[in-house]
Order: structure tokens, then C-alpha cells, then sequence
């Protein structure tokens, strides 16, 4: 027997494998964050609580994740990726026993900050695992997750509650079955970057640093991120509600299944505009991305006026195609001038500003279907205010100059 043999797995082939899984992470983590969503009118029916509930519950995920970030955004960058990822994936395990055995909003609210800690500690390791293993393709995946996630959960927990029995466990044993194996490959996969401190407890303090390189995109493109990540925000929290008002009486299919069948438009078209626009340059990315939005928006507000189910689903994919592209075009201007210590940190900024988005107008939204006119009302407000912010995005972006920072992948 030759003592030289080639090793059964290639390097290439390894890094191919250990991309595969590290790009799993983030979908799936967001896909167990969202799969709840469909579920809330049935919570609703059986507590009695008022929407302004739904949208604390969804609220206090995103403000946990926020958190979260700051403390723990950049904590990959100097113990690894690898332990933080495998606390991670434990945390998301305890977060669906809390869900499958929630009796209440109290338990629910438990759940979500589990969840919000678990997605906040690991969005940032997870996107500068993929950013260690391959730039390239790792700048498209982190535009790609969130949107392929937020989909998946979307619509696996709508399909499970419609048809299948405890729809209020069910979805959850599935996610939380997933999660385990995920906790294996953990313990088993090989470490990405090369830890710079130990762990201590200085470790936890607040981190909010953009490099030097990275401030001038990050500023260009707050304003189409804002509008952008604000929709799956309101969508994700009385979303089925409002779909259950479009839709009506007149949809053969379940309430439930018709609010995650809305996320997964959206999301999954999100994810067809990230990839369509993944050649393109970043700034582009970001005009196309902003008009796309404003357009979905304002369909998806005459969806409201006119009860369309066919206008509201139309308009929901022009809006995910333009929050798909306007991300895209966001991580990559940002993430590809950042050097591998800074790039937890930089991912986690940017999603400090995304889920600011998400969260503040679910609130809002919750505030004003009990307090400000109703739910249709906040509904074709809302819409109305992102279809405008994203076209003073739009016409922002076309004023002002722009250095292609993010148009090569090899800056």
C-alpha cells in the first residue's frame, strides 16, 4: 500500500463541505425565527391578546438580537467562530423546547429572547465564517440567508399549521430536531479564522466600530436598508392578520397558510434579486433594488385600498426583488473593504441598522391597528411611508457620487 496516498477528502472539497455547512446556519437560524409568524393568529384566537401583543412579542426578538450585536456582534473576531457558533445552535435548541411548550405570552416572550440572543451572537460569526472560507461567494451567501430563511420558516410552519396536527408544537420539534444536528457539525468542523484573545468577561463590553473604509458605504446605503428591512418587519408581525383582510373569505387556503405563503413571496423573491443581482455594481444593485421597492410598495398599499389578493401577492414580489437587490448591494460595498479581525464586527453593525428597521416600525404598526384608525388603516399608511423612503433612496442615490467600492469582488 502507498504510504503517499492522496487523503480521501480534497482541501478544495473541504472547503466546499465546510461552506455548504456554515451557509446553512443563518437560513435556518432565521427560518426558526420566523416560522412563529404564521402561528400568531392561532395564539391570538386561543389567548385573546390584541395585536399590539403580536407585535411586542415580535419587537422584543429584534431589540434582544440589537442587543446582542453590540455585546457580542464581534466577540467571533477574538475568541473564533466556532464557540460562538456552538453556544449559538444550544441557545436556538433551548428556544423551540420554550416555544413547543409555551402556554401563554409570557412563555412566548421567553422564547424570543432565547431566539434574539442565539440569532444575535451567530449572525455575525456564521457570516464571517463564509467570508473566511471563500470572500467571494461568502459576500453573496450573506446577502443571500436572511432572505432565504425568513422564506423557509415562512412557509414550512405555514404548510405544517394547515395541515398538520399541533401546530403549535410540530413546527418546532421539526426545527429543533434540525438544530441538533447543526450542534453536532459544530463540535466536528474545523475552526475558520485564527482566535486572537481568550475568552474574558472584557470580551462582553458594548462594540459599535465601522473601519475607517467601511463608513462611507454604510451611509450610503442606510436609507434603502431602512426601507428595505422595514417591510419583513411589519409583514412578519401583523402580516397575517392584514393577509387575513386581503385574502377574505374567497382563498381556498387556510388563514395560516396564506400569511406564510406572504413571507415566502417575499423572502423567496428577496433571495431571486439577490442573486440577480449579484454581478452587478453595488451601487446599482442599490438604485435598482430601491425603485423595486418603492414600486412593491405602493402595489402592495392598493392591494389594501382594493382588496386584491392578486395585486397584494404581485406587489410582495416586487418588493422582495428590491429588498433582495438593495442588501445584496449593501453587504457587498461594505463587507469586501473590511479586513477578516473587522468583518464580525462590520456584519454586525449592519445588522444593528437592519434589525432597527425590523423592529421599530412592527411596534409602531401594533400601536396604530389598536390606537391609530385600525389595522387596514396602518396598513396603508405603512406602506405608503416605505414606498416614499425608498424612492427618496432611489433619487438620493442617483445625486449622489459614488466610488465603486463594491463592484469588484477583489477590491
Amino acid at each position: 500500500m502507498r504510504s503517499d496516498a492522496a487523503p480521501r477528502t480534497s482541501p478544495r472539497s473541504h472547503d466546499r463541505l465546510r461552506f455548504v455547512f456554515f451557509a446553512s446556519i443563518i437560513p435556518l437560524f432565521l427560518g426558526g425565527s420566523a416560522a412563529p409568524t404564521p402561528l400568531y393568529p392561532h395564539y391570538r384566537d386561543a389567548w385573546g391578546f390584541s395585536p399590539i401583543t403580536i407585535t411586542v412579542i415580535f419587537a422584543v426578538y429584534a431589540i434582544v438580537v440589537l442587543v446582542t450585536l453590540l455585546f457580542l456582534g464581534a466577540l467571533s473576531d477574538r475568541i473564533g467562530r466556532k464557540p460562538v457558533l456552538l453556544v449559538s445552535a444550544l441557545l436556538q435548541i433551548v428556544a423551540m423546547i420554550l416555544f413547543a411548550t409555551a402556554g401563554g405570552v409570557g412563555a412566548l416572550i421567553a422564547a424570543r429572547v432565547v431566539q434574539g440572543i442565539s440569532a444575535g451572537a451567530a449572525t455575525g460569526a456564521a457570516g464571517a465564517a463564509l467570508l473566511d472560507v471563500d470572500r467571494e461567494r461568502g459576500t453573496v451567501a450573506n446577502a443571500v440567508a436572511p432572505t432565504l430563511g425568513t422564506a423557509l420558516g415562512g412557509i414550512v410552519s405555514g404548510l405544517m399549521v394547515a395541515y398538520l396536527p399541533a401546530p403549535s408544537v410540530l413546527v418546532y420539534v421539526v426545527f429543533g430536531f434540525v438544530f441538533v444536528l447543526q450542534t453536532i457539525g459544530l463540535a466536528l468542523v474545523d475552526e475558520t479564522s485564527t482566535p486572537r484573545a481568550p475568552f474574558t468577561l472584557a470580551s462582553l463590553r458594548p462594540s459599535f466600530v465601522v473601519p475607517e473604509a467601511a463608513r462611507a458605504p454604510l451611509l450610503r446605503a442606510l436609507p434603502a436598508i431602512v426601507a428595505a428591512w422595514s417591510v419583513p418587519g411589519f409583514f412578519g408581525s401583523l402580516g397575517p392578520l392584514l393577509v387575513r383582510h386581503i385574502v377574505g373569505t374567497s382563498s381556498p387556503l387556510p388563514t395560516s397558510l396564506s400569511g406564510g405563503l406572504a413571507l415566502f413571496v417575499m423572502a423567496g423573491s428577496a433571495t431571486v434579486g439577490v442573486l440577480a443581482s449579484r454581478t452587478r455594481p453595488s451601487h446599482l444593485a442599490m438604485q435598482a433594488g430601491a425603485l423595486a421597492l418603492a414600486i412593491g410598495a405602493a402595489m402592495i398599499w392598493l392591494s389594501i385600498v382594493a382588496t386584491s389578493a392578486t395585486i397584494f401577492f404581485v406587489g410582495c414580489v416586487i418588493a422582495g426583488l428590491g429588498f433582495g437587490a438593495t442588501f445584496q448591494g449593501a453587504v457587498r460595498s461594505i463587507v469586501m473593504v473590511a479586513k477578516e479581525h473587522e468583518r464580525a464586527g462590520v456584519l454586525s453593525v449592519l445588522y444593528v441598522v437592519a434589525y432597527l428597521a425590523l423592529g421599530v416600525p412592527a411596534v409602531l404598526g401594533g400601536i396604530g391597528a389598536v390606537y391609530g384608525g385600525g389595522l387596514v388603516l396602518t396598513g396603508e399608511v405603512f406602506t405608503l411611508l416605505v414606498a416614499a423612503l425608498a424612492a427618496l433612496a432611489f433619487v438620493g442615490s442617483l445625486r449622489r457620487p459614488v466610488t465603486h467600492l463594491g463592484a469588484s469582488p477583489n477590491p
